[in-house]
This record gives C-alpha cells, structure tokens and sequence, in this order.
C-alpha cells in the first residue's frame, strides 16, 4: 500500500502525521508526506519522505491562491500511484489535495484534531457563514485549477475540505464525541518519543524539588504570559523551565531556579514536573494528560477554546483566560494545579488516555484500501 500524507500549517498540526506515518511504516505501507519544510529535520528522524509545501506568510486570497497552484502542481505526481490520500492543516490546501485525489479516483481522508473542528460541531448557520467565508476566500483559484484538470467548480469549500465524516484525531476521554457530531474517532496520533533530555536539563531537575514547565509551542505574542507566569511560579517557591518555542520566550533573569529548553522530549518531561503550564493545543494536551502531570491551559493563545475546558471539567488542572493572564489569575491557578487532589487525579485520568490511535488509525487504512481494491486488483496495479 502506497500512502500520501499531507499538512501544512503548525508543528501540532504536522506531528500527528508523523506517527500515523511510522506506524504505516511498520505495517508495511509505503509513506510519502508533504509538510512545511521545517518539519525537515522531524521527518529526517523517522526516514519518512518529504516533499516541502510552503506555509503561507499570512491569510488572504492571494496567499491562498498561491498555495492552492503549488498543491496542484506537486501534488498530482506524488499521488498518481498512491492507494490513499490522508490530509490535515490548512483548509485551502486541503481542498486542493482533495481535488487531485478526486481526479485520480483515490480515497481522500481529512484529519481533525479537535471536536470544535468537525463540520457537525456547528450549528446550521455557522456552518453555513464557514462554507461562505472559505468560498469567498478561494473557490476562484480552485475552480481555475480544477477546470485545468477536468474538474467541475465545486462549492461549499469547507465541507468539502473536510469531508462528510472526517477522522478524529484525539482521545474519546479528552475529547468525546458528543450528540450529533459526525467523525472517525480514533485516538489521539502520538509518536513515543525514546529521546533522552540533556545532560544539563537533567541537572537541573536533580538539584531541587520539581519545577513548573512553562511553554506555549508554537504560539506567537506570548511573552508577557511567560513572564506573568514566572513571576507568580517564583511566588510559590517552585521553580521554572521555560520552552522557548517559537516565540523564542527568554528568561527575565539568570536566577539557579530558571531553566529555558528548547526542543525537547516532553513525554519523558512532563513525568518529572510539579504542573505543565501551556497553550490549548491537541498535541500538548494529549502528552500532559498521559503523563499524569496537573496543568493549567491558558485559553485564547491559539485559535480554539476547548481543551483549557476538558482539563478543568476533568479536575486535572485549571483554566484561565488569555492571551494574557494576570498575575492573580496564575497564582490562583497554580494553587489548583499543584493541590494532591489535582495530582491524584490526573493520574487516575492518565490511566485511562489510549495510547494506539495511530496503530488504529493506520489499520482502518490497511482496511479501506482493501475493500477499494481486492488483493488480484491491486497486485495488477503494481504490475
């Protein structure tokens, strides 16, 4: 089986791939994925392909169109000989890899990584104002592209980005399906992360009692909340490791009780912590969560309010408003977060987070191409 996966947008967005990827690897299947170039170095580490697709510098038709013209020149020979697409990210480009796929006859999956995502999460007339919005945005270029290929105009881009039943990427107890909502839920797509922290990073958790992780990944505009949030860790009397991220965060002084990371494991991080202090991402969460360790989730960073919710809701941390928190909002937080009932807690929850969503997920592709195409079918194809 020949697979072609597909993201263009942040690190949380591509890193889910990359674990289906591994795990297709290892049932046999043959990967190839397109991905912002600086996921080079990711995929570098797992031998999986990569095509690089750019990341478009802001929103607008333009940036759009340009998008949507790369998808339709790279994307077509890199799938003519796939028996699946699997697409996440960025909607636009998306609705391009769909129409390739379409012209080709080949199964096309989206990816979503958070029930809010879900075309079904929205009401009638919110779903109508995104199908609207990303028609407004792109159906011209697309339909310019399409017709080039022999493809009629199509309508209602978000739907059809989407697709009638996308797949969902995270866990059922951090993110249940509710009434109503139609996907694929298979569990979160994590790759275990083998990685050892530094030797420096190890000496510093060595020296004193656990510190508090601060990060917001790949969030922009969050320097004052790292600050805000140092100053009301330091309060406490815990100490601190800062991710930088990629808003290149820095520490406000040289104190013994800082320590600022870079790329980093957290899954073998976040066992060694009193709290994980971050952004509303999926991939975030999901590691938290697993690792047992209470957390505050700071809402409004990224483009989604939903799982600072679930972690409050399920007693394993705390929420608070952003972007920007104030000092007495943290502090309260932290008192939450580090109470015994918080930990126990979240490690009851821990226990109960799947660890296969990317095994499950890569099985169901094993299985859908076998029904699209029986065994005497597909050996013929091979030639």
């Amino acid at each position: 089986m020949r697979v072609l996966l597909w993201s263009c947008g942040s690190r949380g967005d591509v890193e889910p791939l990359v674990a289906l990827a591994v795990r297709l690897r290892a049932l046999g299947a043959e990967v190839r994925m397109c991905a912002p170039p600086d996921s080079a170095e990711r995929l570098a580490e797992t031998d999986v392909p990569l095509v690089p697709v750019s990341r478009p510098e802001r929103p607008g038709p333009e940036f759009a169109a340009a998008g949507i013209a790369e998808q339709f020149d790279q994307v077509p020979a890199l799938a003519e000989d796939c028996d699946v697409v699997v697409a996440g990210g960025l909607l636009s480009g998306a609705a391009a890899v769909r129409s390739v796929a379409e012209k080709l006859g080949i199964p096309y999956f989206y990816v979503a990584l958070c029930p809010i995502h879900l075309p079904t999460a929205l009401d009638a007339a919110q779903r109508a104002r995104y199908n609207q919005g990303a028609d407004g945005l792109f159906a011209g270029a697309l339909d310019e592209r399409r017709a080039s290929i022999g493809l009629p105009p199509v309508r209602n881009l978000f739907d059809y980005g989407c697709t009638d039943r996308p797949w969902l990427a995270a866990d059922p107890v951090l993110a249940p399906l509710g009434p109503g909502l139609e996907a694929e839920q298979t569990g979160a797509w994590i790759l275990p992360d083998e990685r050892p922290l530094s030797a420096e990073l190890e000496a510093f958790l060595a020296a004193g009692p656990p510190p508090v992780y601060v990060g917001f990944g790949s969030s922009d505009g969050t320097a004052d909340a790292a600050q805000v949030a140092i100053e009301a860790i330091r309060a406490q009397g815990h100490r601190v490791i800062l991710s930088r991220g990629w808003a290149d965060l820095a520490l406000p002084d040289d104190g013994d009780d800082l320590f600022a990371v870079g790329e980093v494991n957290l899954q073998a991080l976040f066992r060694r912590v009193a709290a994980a202090i971050h952004h509303d991402g999926t991939g975030t969460t999901h590691v938290a969560t697993r690792a047992g360790v209470p957390q505050i989730v700071v809402r409004q960073i990224v483009g989604q309010i939903y799982y600072s919710d679930r972690v409050a809701e399920l007693g394993i941390g705390a929420a608070i408003d952003g972007p920007a928190p104030t000092l007495e909002s943290f502090s309260a937080a932290l008192t939450t977060a580090l109470a015994p009932a918080t930990r126990v807690r979240a490690a009851e929850v821990a226990g109960t987070i799947r660890t296969d969503g990317a095994e499950v997920a890569a099985r169901k592709l094993f299985d859908v191409v076998g029904r699209a195409k029986p065994p005497v079918a597909a050996a013929a194809r091979r030639g």
